[in-house]
């Protein structure tokens, strides 16, 4: 009898352990995707009055700035630098978000790295590991 349960338990563990395998196996290979996704993302926005160009990389950084010539015209320093940091700003909070969702294409529901690219928890990032540590830690 006991032997019969072993094996009942032995098979069941086996597809628990053949499906999260899988899920593994998909996640990272759509990792290898995301990596290059996020590597080639770039956002650009404008400032209202054209003025400003501004392109940044999936993390927030600066690639390039343009400036329209009619910026000569006005000669106040101090606006157009306002007017830079603004429309490098915009493009920077652009591009999180970008980032958020392309890694929320590519990991499960409820995944702790998007909720932690969503509000910059850092415990968001442990929360799984916690929680199984805390189930290991109960069961010892």
């Amino acid at each position: 009898m006991s032997e019969q349960v072993d094996r009942h338990a032995n098979r069941e563990l086996r597809a628990r352990f053949d499906d999260v395998y899988g899920q593994y196996q998909q996640l990272r290979s759509g990792l290898d995707n995301l990596q290059t996704r996020l590597a080639e993302l770039r956002v650009t926005r404008r400032s209202a009055d054209g003025q400003v160009t501004a392109t940044v990389g999936a993390r927030g950084e600066l690639v390039q700035v343009e400036l329209a010539s009619t910026v000569y015209r006005d000669r106040d320093a101090v606006a157009l630098g306002r007017k830079i940091t603004e429309t490098v700003r915009a493009a920077a909070t652009a591009a999180v978000d970008a980032t958020r969702d392309l890694v929320a294409e590519s990991m499960p529901a409820g995944s702790g790295s998007v909720e932690f690219l969503r509000t910059g928890d850092y415990a968001a990032l442990l929360g799984r590991a916690d929680a199984v540590l805390g189930r290991r830690e109960v069961k010892e």
